[in-house]
């Protein structure tokens, strides 16, 4: 929906021009949106600069950058007959698959029709359509927790399972749930604030009530899942990283008839004593290869939060591999000197 003119090049920049025809007033200021907001999103993310005078753009900036900028405005455009949230900009920054046309299954929930916004998030979504058992591993803001639940909203409207089942490792509580003040699900409410704040989002406050009313939607901490069955079933292990590797097994062998089951964590996240292994990554180096298990990896790349998460996770990442590194690269320095002291002394002998 434009008229793109001829781009100019310059020695280093490409500059390209644009005219939105027919012009229209109110999805020109969505595109651009208050005080330029989008623009100057798209300028920093790009590094580019984007001139406008009414439906003529300019886009300067290199080739690879300019065009992306161009190609971005376009699609906003076409979605401008209404406000653009800023969170809908960033998400195409990010890469989008939603916005580009790339294949994806949609989940139908009464809130929102979810599309997976990532390469990697659409992988996750067809493992938990194929698999009885999927693992969502992945730093902070890559979805994997508000997928599963969208997820498990869609099986539960579809009728595919008749409940909802979420639950979560108190590692804060010690698990000794019992200390805390109030019933079983104001103790374990706040661990799964999280689970609440996507249901929520996903069905509506009074849905949500009338689910759990119904025991539609359960919540349980890990601990006092031991000894249940679960058939026909939805059930969400979060926080897995901080499970032990008998908790995991415990969980993993709850799985009923009709069931399924997602499993997300942040390896990065781990609450537990230095000296306990993590549940999380036992099962993942068990069960890689056991048939109906799907092991999903998600990575910085598929953080659909503020562009800073993306940089941050990135950052403790690369701060840990050195902080791993660092040990061992002291042992060998250590045994360098040793050696290069011994050699004085092999010389000296008859």
């Amino acid at each position: 929906m434009g008229v793109p003119s001829e781009p100019t090049i310059g020695i280093i920049n490409l500059i390209l021009r644009h005219l939105f025809s027919p012009p229209n007033n109110t999805r020109l200021g969505n595109l651009c949106g208050p005080t330029d907001q989008h623009l100057r999103s798209i300028e920093a993310a790009l590094q580019v600069g984007i001139a406008h005078r009414h439906e003529q753009f300019k886009i300067d900036g290199k080739r690879e950058s300019a065009q992306r900028a161009m190609e971005m405005l376009q699609a906003l455009y076409e979605m401008a007959d209404r406000p653009i949230e800023p969170a809908t900009v960033q998400l195409m920054l990010a890469g989008d698959s939603s916005t580009d046309g790339a294949d994806g299954a949609g989940l139908q929930t009464r809130r929102a029709d979810l599309r997976p916004r990532t390469a990697n998030q659409a992988i996750y979504l067809d493992a938990i359509g194929q698999h009885d058992i999927t693992f969502g591993i992945g730093p902070a803001g890559t979805g994997k927790t508000y997928l599963a639940v969208a997820c498990a909203v869609d099986a539960l409207q579809r009728s595919s399972v008749q409940r909802i089942v979420l639950t979560r490792p108190a590692v804060e509580a010690g698990e000794r749930l019992g200390f805390l003040p109030g019933d079983l699900s104001q103790k374990i409410d706040p661990y799964l604030r999280p689970l609440y704040d996507a249901l929520y989002d996903l069905m509506g406050f009074d849905q949500v009530q009338k689910a759990f009313d119904r025991q539609a939607i359960e919540v349980a901490p890990l601990a006092f899942m031991r000894g249940r069955t679960l058939n026909n079933a939805f059930v969400i292990l979060d926080e897995a990283q901080n499970t032990t590797p008998e908790q995991m097994k415990m969980f993993l062998t709850r799985i009923g008839f009709g069931a399924k089951a997602v499993v997300t964590g942040d390896v990065s996240q781990i609450d537990l004593p230095k000296t306990q292994l993590s549940g999380l990554i036992d099962a993942e180096r068990i069960l890689r290869r056991v048939r109906g298990v799907a092991i999903c990896r998600l990575t910085s790349a598929d953080v659909v939060r503020h562009p800073l998460v993306a940089r941050i996770v990135d950052a403790y990442a690369t701060q840990g591999a050195a902080i791993d590194a660092a040990p061992v690269a002291a042992d060998e320095a250590i045994e360098e000197k040793f050696v290069a002291r011994r050699a004085p002394l092999r010389k000296r002998a008859p």
